[in-house]
């Protein structure tokens, strides 16, 4: 039952494998909640890392952690194997690497602010066309200016030196409206306070370390934890479009190889896309076009069909797709669409059979020889070989401790960047500034000391004497006695007129 080069699906009329050399193909995973995707995804993910194909996956649920834990052949999933004659089935285990943007369920992973680029984080800012060009602003300066933008505190300090020098900047580079740089330092804000300011920074990860296998030759498995960042959305997927881009700006061509070396499942891909200006979707469909060559796979994993953009769609050529239900006028779209891009069975309508599957069921198209996708089968999905279910909280951390990287992200690294050559720059200017006003001050001071010194140095004026000669005296003695003998005949006239007048 188990090939070589194949990975084993299930069976429907007869058994389905999807080649690995087809594996950079890209695939999709559909199907209603509770269909069982996440069974299918771990299928395709033990799969590829018994081939030696080291996987990526998000674990929205915590249910995916299993994989690293030996299966015990719970009673359905023995059933399964009866049920399609599963003869090689055993229980198996596979080499995990566990990581989360917040460092709390697995190893931390960052990247850099200028990693990340404009366009990313504009829309994990959800900014408009004009906050947009401030930060577009904010990036081509600090690579004009040699500033490092590792973390939140750089941009946010690139930011206040832009509005600083925004008469100077907007010569330059265009008008920076004060309103609109105050917006996106809010639009940072929120980000901070959803947790991102745990993934921008250093140590970075890097590629290689999403690409390793173990001793037997088995791919690791690296499982991001994503329960948590479900609450914030646009980081999660915004993380996991600078993944695909970051693979596809590392990777050299390869072309077409026996096996990938690395494949990318996306789960919840829908919120890549809901609300994405036309740029980031082009975006995605020129990654999904082009990684292809460099041996990476990338599955996309949601509920309808109708989520994924149809110029992205059509680079998805290997499907699964589990039961979908049609009770509204867009489910009843979804069918249509997830019918249409099957190559027919006349053996059924696939628009009727994807509403009737069971729980476990899929239709499954792959690609066959010379890269023609296979006629669509209904197909009952193997059961995976691992535990299938979360492991406990004590598990994950014993694996953690004896991960490869163990000990290489564990502690964030803050380089000399931005922030600290902006606020070099800016105790720099403030020094010079009090040093100005110390000697404007001293020049001040000694200019009045010099005044002063003037003043005190003139000669002093000569002062008239007070002694009277003989003469002056004698003269004023004289005058005091004809002034008294007038004044007591003043009084004896006023005194005997006012007599005769009594």
């Amino acid at each position: 039952m188990l090939l070589d080069d194949m990975i084993y699906l299930g069976k429907s009329t007869r058994p389905e494998y999807l080649a690995l050399k087809y594996g950079n193909r890209h695939g999709l995973i559909t199907g209603a909640t509770g269909t069982g995707k996440t069974v299918t995804l771990q299928v395709l993910a033990e799969g590829f890392s018994a081939a030696g194909v080291p996987v990526f996956a998000a674990d929205i649920k915590g249910d995916l952690s299993g994989v690293s834990k030996m299966g015990k052949a719970q009673g359905w999933q023995t059933q399964r194997a009866q049920d399609i004659g599963f003869d090689d089935y055993k229980d198996d285990v596979f080499p995990v690497i566990f990581w989360d943007l917040f460092g709390r369920q697995g190893h931390p992973i960052r990247a850099a602010i200028s990693e990340m680029g404009a366009l990313l984080l504009s829309r994990i800012l959800q900014l408009n066309d004009t906050q947009e060009g401030v930060l577009n602003i904010a990036f081509k300066l600090a690579d004009d200016e040699g500033l490092l933008l590792l973390d939140l505190k750089d941009l946010r300090a690139l930011l206040v030196d832009i509005q600083e020098r925004a008469k100077e900047i907007s010569v330059r580079y265009g008008n920076v409206a004060t309103a609109s740089i105050g917006s996106v330092q809010r639009a940072l804000l929120v980000l901070e306070q959803q947790g991102a300011e745990n993934f921008f920074g250093e140590r970075a990860l890097e590629i290689a370390d999403l690409m390793r296998t173990d001793r037997d030759g088995k791919g690791f498995i690296s499982i991001l934890a994503a329960d948590e960042l479900m609450r914030a959305p646009r980081l999660y997927a915004t993380f996991l479009l600078w993944l695909m881009s970051e693979l596809f700006e590392a990777l050299p061509e390869v072309g077409d190889l026996d096996k990938p070396k690395l494949v990318f499942f996306f789960d919840e891909a829908h919120l890549l896309f809901d609300d994405a200006p036309k740029a980031l979707v082009d975006k995605v469909e020129q990654v999904v076009k082009l990684v292809r060559s460099k041996g990476v796979g990338i599955y996309f994993v949601t509920q309808n069909p109708v989520d994924i953009p149809e110029a992205v769609l059509a680079q998805l050529s290997n499907r699964v797709q589990h039961a979908l239900r049609a009770y509204t006028p867009r489910e009843q779209k979804a069918v249509r669409v997830a019918a249409d891009t099957f190559r027919p069975n006349p053996a059924f309508s696939t628009a009727e059979v994807i509403t009737q599957l069971a729980t476990g069921e899929a239709l499954v198209s792959v690609l066959e020889d010379k890269g023609i996708p296979s006629m669509v089968g209904r197909t009952l999905i193997r059961p995976p070989s691992a535990q299938v279910g979360p492991i406990l909280p004590e598990e994950r951390r014993a694996i953690m401790a004896n991960s490869p990287v163990a000990g290489l992200y564990d502690t964030q690294v803050d380089r000399d960047s931005a922030f600290e050559v902006l606020a070099r720059k800016t105790r720099d200017k403030q020094l010079a500034e009090e040093k100005q006003r110390q000697d404007d001050d001293l020049a001040k001071e000694a200019k009045t000391q010099r005044a002063e010194r003037t003043y005190d140095d003139r000669p002093p004026a000569r002062r008239a004497s007070t002694r009277q000669s003989p003469a002056e005296a004698a003269m004023n003695s004289l005058a005091r006695t004809v002034a008294n003998r007038l004044g007591s005949a003043l009084v004896r006239g006023i005194l005997g007129g006012l007599k005769r007048g009594r």
